[in-house]
């Protein structure tokens, strides 16, 4: 059994792999101050209330965004699965190469959706991942990672609207019946959700003119499903992109 964790800055995601089937995966907040214990028991209930947590975990993969959060999963690890994990960082081997001018700079969890993307997918690969930030990373057709862009993420951009602007309050991401919207909170979540969408149109259209590519278009992370029906530019969503990149890089590693 292979357990992957896919730390990001305001979630992390667990799955459990027996093979290549992602048996089971769970969606918990990132707090960095959080216990060693507290995490431990966290996992280990998840795993054990699973319908195949009588069976034993044998190997480990992290990615992690949060540098803080490798001190706690580290020895949590070791001490309630026996297990030293493997990290996704410099020295791994990813069987990717990494076209960016300091390739230590490029989050892991870019890296994990570029070799899944790759893997799944082929060709000319646009992967859209809508996370606390939303990432924009291009591969070519034979597997290289050629860099990309970041915006700031659809939540974080939702709540600088509301906390900067002390008559707006906090709105629920739902699509609004249109977008010559007639009341405060329509008007909000139709400038958030269209705007999102039109802003990943634009990059998009810009990556594929500057690529001289009609790459794919893959959309992941935790609102993947709720932008990706507002755009014309995302063809399929794929939410455990990053889990299968987990699994791929830790076989190559293995």
């Amino acid at each position: 059994m292979l357990l992957v964790i896919d730390v990001g800055n305001s979630n992390t995601v667990v799955g459990l792999y027996e093979g290549e089937e992602l048996l089971n995966h769970w969606r918990v907040r990132t707090v960095a101050d959080h216990t060693i214990d507290e995490y431990g028991m966290l996992i280990l209930n998840l795993y054990r209330t699973s319908k195949v947590g009588s069976k034993t975990i044998n190997n480990i993969i992290i990615s992690c965004v949060v540098p803080s959060m490798l001190n706690i999963l580290e020895p949590l690890c070791k001490k309630y699965f026996h297990v030293t994990p493997l990290i996704v960082g410099p020295g791994i081997r990813t069987g990717m190469p990494i076209y960016y001018d300091n390739p230590k700079e490029v989050g892991a969890d870019r890296v994990v959706n570029a070799v899944a993307g790759h893997e799944k997918y082929k060709g000319d690969l646009i992967i859209v991942d809508f996370g606390t930030a939303t990432t924009f990373d291009f591969i070519t057709k034979k597997g290289e990672y050629m860099g990309g862009c970041i915006a700031p993420g659809v939540v974080i951009a939702s709540h600088a609207l509301f906390e900067k602007a002390s008559k707006l309050p906090p709105v629920e991401l739902s699509r609004p019946k249109s977008v010559v919207a007639k009341d405060t909170v329509s008007s909000m979540q139709a400038g958030i959700m269209f705007g999102y969408a039109g802003l990943v149109d634009g990059i998009v259209d810009r990556i594929k003119k500057e690529t001289k590519t009609e790459s794919t278009v893959i959309a992941t992370g935790g609102l993947a499903e709720v932008i990706a029906p507002e755009t014309r530019t995302i063809d399929f969503v794929d939410e455990m992109l990053t889990l299968e990149g987990l699994r791929i890089i830790f076989l190559r590693n293995k």
